[in-house]
């Protein structure tokens, strides 16, 4: 049974546009010309924001060339960057529509939709060519998919010989069940963890070479501590993008995935794998 609709509706809960409009209007930024910098406060729905999408991007080589897909887009903020930063060309695809219609407002606004689209679909049936894509990265959304290694394999389709793809998502620990809700999920029936040892046997099976994974706990922990000094002193966090949930379980999904990740429930982590340029059977490796 698939839970695309009520994963959807969780993301999607309307009145994006004008709730984040009126949050950049009350930080002194006119909503009608932002920067790439201010939004990138809001535009970063995944764990410490735009300090892991920038590490996502150290970790691989793009050039102006390059044609780079972003799966779980949001509202574009990883686009944004990725194009920005490397001149290169982004396809964005997002299960929520209300997601996409944001992202291509302020993509507009910014002056890349010439180097950026979005597209509303599912990421377990791509609507894009064997073969399209330079590289392949993906933030805070295997969370809400059951089928792990189908994902994989339809990532691995979409990417050329040689591909790159980085995953920065969050991982089941070893510290029993996690309470919700989360950011991403309202009850367990739309939130599906995998353990780090899942997550490399389902990359292996589908092809891909693993170069890296790893786990960035104690940078997420370090984040979280300047995040609750900021707000201890009255500022303002430097990811914001929890202002723009469900205000009715913002604080309590923010709690929970901060206790999750003291008490060893989960783990964020980080991985770097490749398509193989070529791919005999049996060839895939794990990171040594």
């Amino acid at each position: 049974m698939s839970t695309n609709g009520e994963v959807s509706r969780h993301y999607g809960a309307g009145d994006l546009l004008s709730r984040l409009n009126a949050a950049l209007a009350e930080d002194g930024i006119d909503p009608t010309h932002p920067s790439v910098e201010a939004l990138a406060q809001y535009d970063q729905f995944h764990g410490r924001g735009l300090e892991a999408t920038v590490e996502v991007a150290d970790l691989v080589q793009v050039t102006a060339s390059d044609h780079i897909l972003d799966i779980g887009s949001g509202i574009g903020g990883p686009a944004r960057y990725f194009a920005n930063r490397f001149g290169c060309r982004v396809t964005g695809i997002d299960l929520t529509p209300e997601f996409c219609d944001v992202a291509r407002h302020f993509t507009q606004l910014l002056d890349l939709e010439d180097r950026i689209t979005f597209e509303v679909g599912d990421c377990l049936a791509m609507p894009f060519a064997d073969g399209s894509f330079d590289g392949a990265y993906s933030m805070n959304v295997s969370m809400n998919i059951a089928d792990k290694n189908a994902f994989y394999r339809e990532i691995f389709r979409a990417l050329k010989p040689g591909g790159w793809l980085v995953l920065s998502e969050i991982a089941q620990g070893d510290g029993g069940e996690l309470a919700y809700p989360t950011p991403w999920a309202r009850s367990a029936s739309t939130s599906f963890l995998s353990t780090p040892e899942e997550t490399l046997r389902d990359l292996l099976e589908a092809g891909f070479d693993v170069i890296l994974l790893h786990s960035t706990l104690e940078k997420a922990l370090a984040f979280g501590e300047r995040s609750r000094a900021l707000a201890q002193r009255g500022d303002k966090p430097p990811r914001r993008a929890a202002m723009l949930m469900d205000q009715e379980i913002a604080a309590q999904a923010v709690a929970n995935t901060s206790r999750g990740f003291s008490e060893a429930r989960i783990i964020p982590i980080e991985v770097l794998a490749r398509k193989p340029t070529q791919a005999p059977p049996g060839a895939a490796r794990a990171p040594a």
